[in-house]
């Protein structure tokens, strides 16, 4: 099975590549865009299929620019580069410059920032000083759960921080009796808790770092601009799916107690983590004020780290490298068909003029949310994200609804509140490996959430553009 999805997802883009320019219904389309579209073809069947790890096909992606589409490519590819209709060949630094792009350093800072909070337990502590106050009512300690989920979500891995939360769960879970259907409220509230968290913050998940790569220029957002409108965003989705969750899974048990054993370290290491987490943090929320950008300040921790012997050589080789190259690949998918021309051309062959733009909106963040729902939202968001730039930016129509900007935060927003399956996120991945909750379960809550984090995200624009931010 496996070959198979392996054979498909070579073999078509191979096809591809022999098929006639000029049968290809693209404007303008020369020979190295017909390259990229052949690449962008093996990305999509590669991310969906998964013949072989997404983070690996993202190094293909950069290989198969570097040999097809850059200066220094094949030299059979590149014998004449200035003929008519050949096209824009790229710079091979600029596409090796991919895998140090300031996108990779600011989720580098937030990586380092996560391993010393863990390796100094000041996430366990956190989360046992900030659950306190929600006593012993199950209905309360659930939305305790997810606050706590969600505020480590915005700065941490949802992976990891998922995985500590089901830890803390694990005893919990113990005390309901087996019929009671709170266990899947809480099952699934960490899973939800930790995508919505994500949507928070720049570093929140993959596909923001993604989003961030376009938002420069005229569309630039800093980092406590994005928290401005995307934690209250995040906030009210928690509310809602907390209080749904509850009606689908009423609780039968009146009293729980959560115990967490653990204390804060004092040591000098330790204080300094705490000291630069907070300092961090600050200075990104901040950054309007001080005019560092996020990816500058990404690098304090990295440096403090280092330097200090907080994090050693065996806690670099344990950091998720596997998702920044991900990231990697993406940015330099979206590269090639910026620079080659390639995105615009896509956009003038379709007449998204004709359309409405609050219908262009509608399709694109459905579109988004569709694929996140079957694929990486990563994945989704390298696919889908470089055309959405290139949409915003060139068609007139969304001037007033903030042209590029909105349309890519819309579409980022749309790939993180895609969670019906366990394939869908990474968080919902691991809730289900623990053989307590059953995929109908998650599909049923998690298609209401996702339609109404999506109808929220069609106010919030409305909002947005009603008070002049876009």
């Amino acid at each position: 099975m496996k070959n198979g999805k392996l054979i498909i997802s070579i073999l078509i883009p191979v096809l591809v590549l022999f098929i006639p320019t000029e049968l290809i219904p693209i404007h303008n389309l020369s020979i190295v865009e017909h390259r990229v579209i052949a690449i962008f073809i093996l990305a999509t069947l590669f991310w969906v299929l998964e013949p072989i790890p997404i983070f690996a096909t993202s190094m293909l992606i950069i290989t198969l620019e570097l040999l097809m589409i850059s200066t220094n490519s094949l030299a059979f590819l590149r014998t004449n580069p200035d003929a008519e209709g050949f096209g824009i060949l790229i710079g091979y630094k600029a596409i090796l410059g991919t895998l140090a792009s300031p996108i990779i350093i600011l989720f580098l800072g937030g990586f380092f920032l996560a391993m010393a909070a863990t390796k100094y337990r000041l996430d366990v502590n956190l989360a046992r000083v900030l659950l306190k106050p929600f006593g012993t009512n199950p209905r309360y300690v659930l939305m305790g759960l997810m606050i706590v989920t969600a505020l480590f979500s915005m700065f941490m891995s949802n992976t990891a921080t998922t995985a500590m939360m089901l830890a803390i769960l694990a005893p919990v879970l113990a005390l309901f009796s087996k019929d009671d259907p709170a266990k899947i409220a809480f099952l699934l509230g960490i899973p939800f808790a930790a995508n919505i968290g994500g949507i928070g913050t720049p570093i929140g998940t993959p596909p923001n770092a993604v989003a961030m790569k376009y938002l420069t220029g005229d569309a630039y957002i800093s980092f406590g601009s994005w928290m401005s409108f995307a934690l209250p965003y995040a906030l009210v989705m928690l509310v809602i799916v907390w209080v749904l969750l509850l009606f689908m899974f009423k609780p039968k048990t009146g009293h729980i107690e959560l115990k967490i054993k653990s204390r804060f370290m004092r040591s000098p290491k330790a204080i300094t983590v705490y000291i630069t987490f907070a300092g961090t943090i600050l200075l990104w929320i901040l950054s309007d004020l001080h005019g560092l950008k996020s990816y500058v300040v990404a690098m304090i921790p990295v440096s403090v780290f280092l330097v200090s012997g907080i994090l050693n050589a065996e806690d670099i080789k344990r950091l998720s490298w596997d998702v920044l190259w991900l990231i990697a690949g993406g940015i330099a998918l979206g590269m090639a068909m910026e620079k080659t021309g390639l995105s615009v051309h896509l956009i003038e062959s379709i007449p998204f003029a004709q359309f409405d733009p609050l219908l262009i909106i509608f399709m694109a963040t459905g579109i988004a949310a569709l694929m996140a729902t079957f694929m990486s939202n990563t994945a989704t968001a390298n696919l889908v994200l470089p055309v959405m730039a290139a949409l915003g930016a060139n068609l007139d129509s969304l001037t007033a609804f903030g042209g590029s900007k909105m349309l890519i935060l819309a579409v980022t927003i749309s790939c993180s509140i895609a969670m019906s399956l366990p394939v869908s996120t990474p968080p919902n991945a691991m809730a289900y490996a623990s053989g307590q909750i059953k995929s109908g379960q998650m599909m049923r809550s998690g298609i209401v959430i996702g339609l109404i984090a999506l109808t929220l995200l069609y106010v919030l624009i409305s909002i947005l553009k009603a008070v002049d931010f876009l």
